[in-house]
């Protein structure tokens, strides 16, 4: 590929580390707590992880070194949807290897968990890691989503990881790619092999996270690019004065991306799913909330406004998430019959004889475009693929139609024109900002320092994030004291929870005291571009977000 002038200069950054791992390896000692437990069901995930079960939390400090110099083979996944600063993650792990010992190796899967499992690799030297400092995307060794689920697969892991005399596996992926490095390190102890297993925190939508992972790596540059782009299209709005901008973003289960690019920008509207889900609010509800901002904007002659909205809306209103679940049920059922129709009426005319009527009802009620769009291929869960319902214009159809019997009636005299649009993927393989590959970075570094310890079954954890980067603290957390029991395929199963947006939280308490004014007045914010150069304080910021639930 060509290289920009802008990514020349971002090899060349060095990222910041902790203090506990920015001097030798013979100065980082690691010192743990006390046994650990689980977020719940504690008797079911002890059943399951007999081994791995109980582990303490691990911490890094400065001080008389007791990690293992000896040299080490690790082997390195990108697991899930791409998020920045994935290869710095594995730049700091690499650092870290040979600075540990020259003679270290770390050898890259290929194209995810699959890698493994089919012994697709790439060793991984000095100038492939160079070439990819502080980039963004996952092109240095691909991602995949396959699940090391059954037994041939976690045999054939096994096999690949003996073969190449592995000392230990880094899986870098979310909740789900973590609950599968959890049951792999189970699985390597139970067959007797000496095989480490790492995790790395990721997800642009910020949803793996708790009291000992503060964040996952991704969000932050994610969201500023995002809040970005929303402050472009709040100057185009106020300067054209005549649309209303309708903004999906990422978050299919959480909503952190929304409500931090709310806070950076204030829009006129910011819908908060789980808050949608806690007051059992209608879409009818929704829509009476963005016409009375519409009204009353239109009667100070402010016919233009900007509405964000998370991409897992749909799941959360009560009678869509209903509507979604009957679907997902009847298509699951009737698999084969309903792949033989091929027409939009022949698949309406199946679905009269098997739907609840108020589905039915609400089938007929939103526009046809989204409804052929409920009824496109599930995932590989079986449930409707979110990203490609087009909420955005959901909610204007609907509130067209709104607004149109309001001005039938007099209620409204302005003028309502909309735009839609869906920013995910120009997020998700941006260049990281400074605090995501300093973040990513002491990431990788942190989980050679776990290796090195003789640990297994952990997630790196790097934490007080909102001071100076030289103030944080490196450590990890044992991966099953972060799980608990749920349903999948029917089926009870240990996972890691998802962190939702807390509406007790003071993320959200900050936009709840604003968003009443923003609805009605004009109050935006452009952030403007992400910054790797200059002052600490516009190039080194964390999240709003992280910010608020930073402070005691």
């Amino acid at each position: 590929m060509e290289i920009s002038n802008l990514q020349k200069a971002r090899y060349a950054y060095q990222p910041k580390l902790p203090v506990a791992l920015a001097g030798s390896i013979a100065s980082i000692k690691v010192e743990f707590g006390e046994p650990t437990g689980a977020v719940s069901d504690t008797g079911d995930i002890k059943e399951i992880f007999k081994r791995g079960f109980g582990k303490p939390l691990a911490a890094f400090r400065k001080g008389e070194g007791n990690l293992s110099a000896k040299p080490l083979t690790v082997g390195v996944i990108l697991s899930g949807g791409q998020a920045p600063g994935g290869h710095n993650v594995i730049a700091g792990l690499f650092d870290g290897l040979k600075k540990g010992n020259p003679r270290s190796s770390l050898i890259g899967f290929r194209g995810g968990p699959a890698g493994l499992v089919e012994n697709s690799f790439i060793e991984l030297d000095e100038e492939i890691i160079d070439r990819h400092r502080n980039t963004g995307g996952f092109d240095m060794i691909g991602s995949g989503r396959t699940k090391i689920e059954t037994p041939a697969q976690f045999a054939a892991a096994l096999e690949t990881a003996t073969l190449h005399r592995l000392s230990a596996v880094v899986i870098i992926g979310g909740d789900d790619s973590n609950t599968n490095a959890a049951l792999l390190a189970e699985y390597f102890l139970e067959k007797g092999a000496p095989i480490a297993v790492i995790g790395c925190p990721k997800t642009i939508d910020g949803d793996l996270k708790n009291e000992y992972i503060e964040t996952s790596f991704g969000f932050d540059t994610a969201v500023k690019t995002y809040s970005e782009l929303i402050g472009n299209i709040m100057n185009d709005a106020s300067s054209a004065r005549k649309y209303w901008h309708f903004i999906k973003l990422m978050g299919r289960s959480a909503s952190h991306i929304a409500l931090e690019a709310a806070l950076q920008t204030h829009p006129n509207i910011c819908l908060i799913s789980e808050e949608v889900e806690d007051k059992q609010r209608s879409l009818n509800q929704i829509i009476d909330e963005v016409c009375d901002a519409v009204i009353k904007r239109a009667e100070k002659k402010e016919n233009f406004g900007v509405v964000l909205i998370p991409e897992g809306l749909v799941e959360f209103v009560p009678e869509m998430k209903k509507l979604i679940s009957e679907l997902n049920d009847i298509m699951a059922a009737h698999e084969a019959e309903f792949t033989g129709l091929h027409s939009f009426d022949a698949q309406r005319s199946f679905l009269e004889k098997v739907f609840s009527r108020e589905s039915m009802v609400l089938f007929e009620t939103i526009p046809e475009e989204i409804s052929k769009q409920l009824l496109l291929d599930r995932d590989p869960h079986g449930n409707v693929q979110v990203s490609r319902i087009e909420t955005e214009k959901l909610l204007i159809s609907l509130i067209e139609k709104k607004l149109a019997k309001l001005k039938a009636q007099g209620a409204y005299k302005g003028s309502f024109s909309a735009l839609g649009h869906f920013f995910g993927y120009e997020g998700r393989s941006a260049f990281p900002t400074n605090f995501d590959a300093d973040y990513c970075y002491s990431l990788g570094f942190s989980a050679f320092a776990l290796i090195a310890a003789g640990l297994s079954g952990y997630i790196s954890s790097v934490r007080n994030l909102a001071a100076p980067a030289h103030e944080w603290q490196a450590g990890g957390v044992p991966l099953t004291m972060m799980m608990n029991m749920e349903k999948r395929h029917g089926k009870s199963k240990p996972v890691i929870k998802k962190a939702l947006v807390e509406l007790n939280g003071k993320p959200f308490a900050a936009f709840a005291a604003e968003r009443a004014r923003w609805a009605v007045e004009t109050h935006y914010v452009n952030p403007g571009a992400i910054q790797y150069f200059g002052p600490p304080d516009v190039c080194d910021q964390t999240t709003i977000t992280l910010k608020l639930e930073s402070e005691r």
